[in-house]
């Protein structure tokens, strides 16, 4: 698994670019497909059909009618503290 660059919840390079544009970029979401895309460097069909099913089954990510958005469990495997509403809007 190391080869293929799959961490050990089954996430590879292309889901945990994914997640960190959601947690780094957009602060959790939620962030449309297209822009998503653009900012993981990804067509959008590819995030749609190739990451995000699993993203979401696994409980990383889920859809909102506004985009993408981040869980905890997102938050958690990349180390990274979710932000708290102080920090969304100082």
């Amino acid at each position: 698994l190391t080869l293929f660059e799959v961490d050990r919840y089954g996430l590879d390079r292309l889901d945990r670019a994914v997640l960190d544009a959601l947690c780094k970029r957009f602060s959790g979401g939620p962030v449309g497909l297209t822009t998503l895309a653009v900012t993981v460097g990804e067509e959008a069909e590819t995030i749609e059909t190739v990451a995000e099913p699993y993203l979401v089954r696994e409980g990383f990510i889920v859809r909102t009618t506004r985009g993408r958005a981040a869980t905890f469990k997102a938050w958690e495997h990349l180390g990274i503290a979710p932000p708290t509403e102080s920090t969304l809007f100082p």
